[in-house]
């Protein structure tokens, strides 16, 4: 599984990957974490509001700030 942040570095945007990586530890997922900060990478994706969160190259979450019971959510 390949988890990606979409964000330009601002608070929020590393705020949703720490929160991403304790969901992913609490469920004991073997997932790649990766951060894209390039605006035309974000772009790419359709996305106009960040932060995002794409599992597998498909967005779930854009323009919000998910907690971590949130993502679980998702991710299971």
């Amino acid at each position: 599984m390949k988890i990606q942040i979409l964000g330009t570095g601002c608070q929020k945007c590393k705020n949703l990957t720490e929160n991403t990586q304790k969901a992913a530890q609490e469920l004991g997922l073997d997932c790649e974490i990766e951060k894209v900060t390039e605006m035309d990478q974000i772009l790419s994706f359709g996305v106009i509001m960040t932060p995002a969160l794409a599992i597998d190259g498909e967005i779930k979450s854009s323009g919000k700030l998910l907690t971590s019971e949130e993502i679980k959510i998702i991710l299971s």
